[in-house]
């Protein structure tokens, strides 16, 4: 009896429950139920963004494809050298692709008859000349190779080389020479409204936005070498 007194002096710790609270609990719930579809939301999300970045590079690609497709430098077209066997004077330094050789002394004769003398400048040149032209006039003017080739094309890419092309001056008017002033002579306002007959065309118009205006620069379209050979410009 008396350690059952003794033991009832002492207060035993009695065991207690904790409930989790109910709130809590259902959120656990909800979110283990939803989270595949949450799992499956942003997957789709991240392919979406992958995708977009494909198509992004994708369309970067083609428009720099588009930009280079033909293989421009400094805005100037490549353009192969044509072979000597094709090539015939019209003037003692003057060599043209034998092709628009009779069409261009048909268009100076027939100027002729109009009172308009036309002055051939230069015709075929060669890729060294080319060279020669395009570095040592740049380094001599102190001109930056992108500056120069506003004037000049590079070797290579010289509608010159292809034997096609024809610099004309107004044999009344020498001052005006390769200078856009060519453009107020009467040989110059005779071309743009003859020329076309004879299957020249104006090279480098106002418009171009690669090279500056040559209003003496004036290409052969006449043959189906040369229609070949500016295909590329002609785009």
């Amino acid at each position: 009896m008396e350690q059952n007194k003794d033991l009832n002096q002492f207060d035993l710790p009695q065991a207690k429950r904790i409930y989790l609270d109910n709130s809590n609990s259902i959120f656990l719930k909800k979110l283990l139920i939803i989270s595949p579809f949450l799992f499956f939301l942003f997957a789709i999300f991240a392919l979406r963004l992958v995708r977009n970045i494909e198509i992004g590079s994708l369309r970067n690609l083609n428009f720099q494809a588009q930009i280079n497709h033909d293989h421009r430098i400094l805005g100037h077209l490549p353009y192969a050298e044509i072979s000597k066997e094709k090539l015939v004077f019209i003037e003692p330094n003057i060599e043209v692709h034998i092709d628009m050789r009779d069409s261009l002394l048909k268009m100076r004769a027939e100027a002729k008859k109009d009172g308009i003398y036309l002055v051939f400048l230069s015709g075929y040149r060669s890729i060294n000349l080319q060279n020669e032209i395009f570095y040592s006039l740049k380094s001599f003017r102190n001109q930056e190779a992108a500056e120069r080739a506003r004037v000049s094309a590079p070797p290579g890419y010289s509608e010159h080389s292809t034997g096609f092309a024809i610099d004309i001056g107004d044999a009344t008017q020498r001052e005006t020479d390769f200078e856009t002033e060519f453009e107020n002579t009467d040989a110059f306002k005779w071309l743009m409204k003859n020329a076309a007959k004879f299957h020249f065309k104006l090279s480098f118009s106002k418009d171009n936005k690669y090279i500056d205006y040559e209003p003496w620069h004036w290409r052969y379209e006449g043959s189906i070498e040369a229609l070949k050979v500016f295909e590329s410009s002609n785009r």
